[in-house]
């Protein structure tokens, strides 16, 4: 979600405050943080992180009242497309925690109903590009499913579509839907495939496209699409290494980019790509650090970013992009906080940002961000 700019404003305002700092303030958005907490170790509950984006640094500044209270092992946290809710997976207690988003402060209030029954082990949650529906993916035993649910677009409480769960393959882990928010992607970990559903626009059901489940590498473990919905990104944990696919606009299906898989390092974990399509990132848990990617915008294709792997803290278990695509963020499970860079918006070469790593809870898995309040109308 864009910041909205006035550019009929910006001559006189820069002029009052300095060129590139907002007379309205540097809140860029705010960034939240899953802490598994013990659960990753067997016992124990969880909390989330929330930051306030410095818009000028990328510095995170915790929001008063953070962290909040989650369920036990919250695994993944996302916020819905209009940046008023935010939904966190609790792999340790089955269910699905939501809040609603104080957008001026970035705080967290938990919604009434709260928390709401998902399957066994539920690893992952997306909302859709409309914030209509929320998918979760179950990865337990006995699950291997996917949750849907609709959202109340006034409250953010969750309501199971009709026909949910629906099935995926073998320990789900990681769960993303394509832009335009016709088709939904599963990366199966314990049976290294990706399956691949169509939405349907009025009730959110999911229904397996043609061809899916869609070979990948072994153990895939996190799966993105590209802001232009023309490719698919897949991180292989035990091959080590990054899947890509051209993506059929019309059936949902995946064809092997050429190529495809692209090195990674060790054990990478999650992958992000930025707003515009022309990088992709990669956390390697393993080895510490990121692998920078820029993107072939006609064939999908991944060319190593000058000076990549970047260095990141112990055991980088996810990354994400800041909806300005000028911030990366690094939840680093082993370190217990959360790596910051500046992206260089013509290469896509990371810098860390002054001040990173910023403390986080115990055992930070999951990493997102939202854009902050617009600025006034003047």
């Amino acid at each position: 979600m864009a910041r909205r700019r006035l550019f009929s404003s910006c001559i006189v305002l820069m002029a009052l405050t300095g060129a590139g700092t907002p007379l309205w303030g540097q809140t860029a958005g705010f960034a939240y943080v899953a802490n598994c907490g013990n659960v990753c170790l067997g016992i124990g509950p969880g909390d989330v992180s929330a930051y306030s984006i410095d818009g000028t640094t990328g510095a995170l500044t915790p929001v008063a009242g953070s962290p909040f209270p989650a369920g036990t092992g919250p695994f993944s946290v996302t916020v819905d497309p209009t940046g008023q809710f935010a939904y966190v997976a609790n792999g340790g207690s089955n269910n699905v925690s939501a809040y609603t988003i104080d957008g001026t402060t970035g705080a967290l209030t938990a919604v009434a109903g709260s928390p709401f029954a998902a399957g066994s082990r539920p690893s992952s949650v997306t909302v859709e590009p409309k914030g209509q529906f929320a998918y979760v993916a179950n990865a337990g035993f006995g699950s291997n499913n996917v949750s849907a649910y609709s959202i109340n677009g006034i409250t953010g409480a969750l309501t199971p579509v009709a026909g949910s769960p629906f099935p995926a393959g073998f320990e789900p882990v990681s769960v993303t839907v394509d832009p335009t928010g016709q088709f939904a992607y599963v990366a199966n970990d314990s049976s290294d495939n990706i399956s691949a559903y169509s939405i349907n626009g009025t009730t959110g059901a999911l229904t397996p496209v043609a061809g899916s489940p869609f070979p990948a590498g072994e153990s895939p473990n996190s799966v993105t699409v590209d802001p232009t919905g023309q490719f698919t990104y897949v991180t292989n944990a035990s091959s080590e290494n990054v899947s890509a696919y051209s993506l059929d606009g019309f059936t949902g299906a995946l064809t092997p980019v050429g190529g495809s898989p692209f090195p990674a390092g060790g054990s990478p974990e999650s992958v992000t790509v930025n707003p515009t399509g022309q990088f992709a990132y990669v956390a390697n848990f393993l080895t510490n650090n990121v692998s920078a990617y820029a993107i072939d915008g006609i064939t999908g294709a991944l060319a190593p970013v000058a000076g990549s792997p970047f260095p990141a803290g112990s055991f980088p278990a996810s990354v994400t992009v800041d909806s300005t695509g000028q911030f990366a963020y690094v939840a680093n499970q082993g370190g217990g906080n959360v790596s910051a860079y500046n992206i260089n918006g013509t290469t896509g070469a990371l810098t860390a940002v002054d001040g990173s790593p910023f403390p986080a809870g115990s055992s930070p898995v999951s990493v997102t961000t939202t854009a902050g309040p617009p600025p006034p109308v003047f």
